[in-house]
């Protein structure tokens, strides 16, 4: 029978150098520790102008934190920044505990949550790459186990390379290796994307902060009008519950459709090295003809959120794709929903239908505004193509006439183009 693994207790410690956002950083830390099955037993904070270069910590807020680890015989802190592995090394020594910075546990988390190969393949390039520039000529053995270094690929180096350097090129060469399958897999992602494209299928994409309700979003439109009704997404009130990219299609009564796709949740401070290993995931939104970011409306920190999102889609390049801003969880506060808050801005609840139907209807409105409503005249001896309207297109009117089929109907920019010549 399975078992859940211990708790681990934590001390969080910060700088804080005026950041306006500060404390806020510091919440969100506390939610990663617990994303991670870590409990925060102690909470430090020093407030300095800059980071002392030895220790990150001034010298006596090091030696409260050595006093707080041991008094609540916590074996491990996390730091609300990434430090330096001369930083890292300095603290481990000083106060007897492993450090964790925000990076290295944001990557543990991802390697704990990555399902698919794909996603297993970037998290292990960012936990290798986060290594690369900490190791030391001591390097401890179970790194050399990680990474496979003292294997006989290493039998011809010469004497004179030392472990250090044969510890570097190992998990270079495996970095190397891993890009060289995930580039394989990439290729599979791009020819179905190409398909799609192909297909005329609109895409849009869900973006935004983890635990925004991005998955819940995107359950209560596939229950709605999913092909496949029952593909639900995993969702869970926590950060980064899922790291997978899902594509669902939905089909509209009006037979309208489209593919909608869930991309990993943003963070703020989010590791550059996992943004580079994650840009082929969240390829999906680049292409996309409209983004959903999907905003939690009841934290009171979503305009911290919405920038953190912004700034994370502007370095993986993703800009200028028309967007819906989903400002939900409604219904945990005490305002009336689901309503609109201008063009392209919804106040709505995830959970409730009337709010899915008023997105539903956003959504149709942007990405079929180029659709066509016309009149065609279609011969008795054409039946197949009466066939493929009322499979493919919203058809509003049919008429028997002597000549043929008068339809009145809905079409895409490329089928009204098709169909021209029968128009009336």
């Amino acid at each position: 029978m399975d078992t859940m693994p211990p708790i681990e207790s934590v001390i969080i410690a910060g700088l804080n150098n005026s950041q306006t956002s500060f404390e806020y950083s510091m919440n969100e830390l506390a939610e990663l520790v617990k994303a991670n099955n870590m409990e925060v037993k102690d909470k430090l904070v020093q407030n300095l102008d800059r980071p002392n270069a030895a220790t990150y910590f001034g010298k006596g807020k090091v030696e409260e934190l050595a006093e707080a680890a041991r008094a609540a015989d916590v074996h491990t802190i996390v730091t609300n920044d990434e430090l330096s592995p001369s930083q890292i090394r300095n603290l481990e020594a000083a106060t007897g505990a492993r450090l964790l910075d925000r990076t290295a546990l944001i990557l543990e988390i991802f390697a704990k949550r990555a399902q698919s190969k794909e996603a297993k393949l970037q998290v292990e390039i960012a936990q290798l790459k986060y290594r690369l520039p900490r190791l030391r000529t001591s390097a401890n053995q179970s790194l050399d186990q990680q990474t496979g270094a003292g294997g006989g690929s290493f039998t011809n180096r010469g004497s004179g390379e030392t472990k250090l350097e044969m510890n570097r090129r190992t998990i270079e060469n495996s970095i190397a290796h891993l890009r060289g399958e995930l580039d394989e897999i990439n290729k599979s992602a791009v020819t179905r994307r190409q398909q799609r494209i192909k297909n005329e299928m609109p895409m849009v994409a869900l973006v935004g902060y983890t635990n925004a309700g991005k998955s819940t979003v995107m359950n209560g439109l596939v229950r709605n009008y999913g092909v496949d009704e029952d593909k639900q997404v995993f969702e869970k009130d926590m950060l980064f519950a899922t790291l997978d990219t899902s594509v669902r299609r939905l089909t509209l009564p009006d037979q309208k459709e489209f593919l909608l796709s869930d991309t990993v949740g943003f963070v703020s401070k989010l590791p550059h090295n996992l943004v580079e290993s994650f840009k082929s995931t969240l390829a999906e939104a680049s292409q996309a003809d409209l983004l959903l970011q999907v905003i939690d409306y009841s934290d009171p920190h979503h305009q911290e959120m919405m920038k953190t999102t912004a700034d994370t889609l502007e370095a993986i390049g993703i800009k200028d794709i028309p967007m819906i801003n989903i400002f939900n969880k409604a219904d945990k506060m005490e305002i009336s929903y689901p309503t609109m808050e201008g063009e392209n801005q919804i106040i709505m609840s995830a959970i409730q239908p009337e709010s899915l139907d008023m997105l539903t209807d956003l959504i149709k409105k942007i990405i079929f505004k180029d659709f066509v409503t016309t009149t065609l005249l279609i011969p008795f001896t054409e039946g197949n193509v009466v066939a493929y309207l009322n499979e493919k297109a919203n058809v509003i009117n049919t008429d028997y006439v002597a000549n043929g089929t008068q339809i009145e109907v809905e079409l895409s920019t490329n089928d009204y183009k098709r169909y021209a010549k029968y128009e009336l």
